[in-house]
């Protein structure tokens, strides 16, 4: 195969090519002697200016690292300036394929589970503007899915200097999202493209998710019982505020921007979708007579609070203004307890994104993208959950393309390779060795 190459030609290929501006250059011999001085040179050869941090390695892996780098703001023009973005770099062998994570958020340092089943080396990438890689003052202008796509492929242009075999990328929900559009866009980019459960939505509040846990989903008599739930917590108003404080105290969590009252209705509005989306149990469903402290814990593992807590209405604010500015996302459907609504007033998700912001909606890039993928990219692997909520938002590609799109029926947004049949998992893994060829 074409990345099985010698190391002594890969490395003298770059230090001839590549790294003029490098000082020093790296032998092949110093590489095998497997020491992080001589690693960190390696990567220092692609990015002169980078910040490494060394990590505990993942389990098997023998270099690990925190990569900080200047990544422009606006691909379109350097002058606009950089900002720090952070990069995990996994390695065990250059002669491996490389699986690069576009995640849609802030990085979460783990092996995943593309790199397992491929045993390959792993490239984290946190999406722009969030987590670490958050300036202080974000410039809503430049956080857009055009631009995160830019840093994908400049990242992957650079480390393929280094890693010459196959190539893969991967990402789960809002970073399956990243994985399918950077897919679009660059198709050559990788070899193949494996997103999880990731949702391309149609419009700024795409009805197909509630249709879904309106309609589709589960039974009747289940989804019956959700909206009696729904109903209970308002209701019962008074008792789960109360629970709510409670818990607010015990987690030492504050509700400023977005009221304890305010979040309760919130809460229970976005119970359905979230109820589907991690759990759909429903002999779980607490009753309506049980205890305020048993409803609020129910709805608490579904939804989770925290993130109408002051610190997680901030962390989420770049989420909220790309759904509403280009990805598009859910609205909340009234129907079931708008009787007992006293202070949200629309159906949309606006309350969570940034204020004094544009927030008008331009879904030009992700249908462009929407349309690729549906009509002519190939080699992508897709994993869903049935019960997801945003399996609804699903491409649907066209039956004569080479892909694989696995809908686990019973999944939730949780859903990986390893949930699917014996038979299922050895479909998946044959297609992509077939694809790796």
């Amino acid at each position: 195969m074409r990345y099985k190459i010698y190391l002594l030609l890969l490395v003298s290929f770059y230090s001839y090519n590549f790294f003029a501006q490098t000082t020093e250059k790296v032998s092949a011999s110093e590489i095998k002697r497997d020491t992080n001085v001589e690693f960190e040179k390696v990567i220092k050869q692609l990015y002169p200016n980078a910040i490494l941090n060394k990590l505990e390695n993942l389990e098997g892996y023998t270099h690990s690292y925190q990569i900080i780098i200047e990544q422009l703001l606006d691909h379109k023009n350097p002058k606009k300036g950089t900002f720090k973005h952070y990069l995990y770099l996994s390695h065990f062998d250059f002669n491996k394929p490389m699986v690069i994570e576009t995640e849609g958020y802030k990085a979460r340092y783990v092996k995943n589970e593309v790199s397992s089943l491929l045993n390959a080396n792993q490239l984290i990438v946190e999406y722009r503007f969030y987590g670490k890689s958050r300036p202080k003052d974000i410039p809503w202008e430049y956080l857009s899915i055009e631009q995160a796509v830019e840093d994908y492929h400049n990242i992957v242009k650079a480390f393929k200097k280094l890693y010459k075999g196959k190539w893969i990328s991967t990402g789960i929900s809002k970073g399956g999202t990243s994985t399918l559009a950077y897919k679009a866009t660059y198709p050559n980019d990788v070899d193949v493209a494996m997103p999880y459960v990731a949702p391309m939505n149609n419009t700024q509040e795409d009805v197909r998710t509630v249709n879904h846990y309106v309609n589709q989903v589960g039974t009747k008599e289940c989804r019956d019982k959700v909206i009696e739930f729904q109903r209970a917590l308002l209701n019962r108003r008074v008792e789960l505020e109360k629970e709510f404080e409670n818990y607010a105290s015990n987690s030492k969590m504050m509700f400023n921007e977005v009221s304890i009252p305010e979040a309760l209705e919130y809460a229970v509005l976005e119970f359905p979708f979230s109820f589907w989306q991690w759990d759909g149990k429903c002999e779980e469903i607490p009753s309506s007579t049980g205890s305020a402290k048993e409803l609020f814990d129910f709805m608490n593992r579904s939804v989770g609070v925290g993130v109408y807590s002051d610190s997680g209405y901030q962390e989420l604010l770049p989420s909220f203004y790309e759904h509403e500015k280009q990805l598009g996302y859910y609205g909340f459907n009234f129907e079931p307890v708008k009787d007992l609504l006293k202070i949200v007033k629309n159906t949309s998700n606006k309350r969570f994104a940034p204020k004094n912001v544009s927030l008008d909606y331009d879904p030009t890039f992700m249908n462009k993208a929407r349309s690729v993928i549906e009509n002519s990219s190939e080699k992508i692997l897709f994993i869903y959950g049935g019960l997801d909520t945003w399996v609804s938002c699903a491409p649907n590609p066209k039956p004569t393309l080479n892909v694989l799109k696995m809908v686990l029926p019973t999944g939730t947004h949780a859903t990986r390779v390893k949930h699917f049949s014996a038979v299922e998992q050895v479909k998946i893994l044959d297609t992509l060795n077939n694809w790796l060829k």
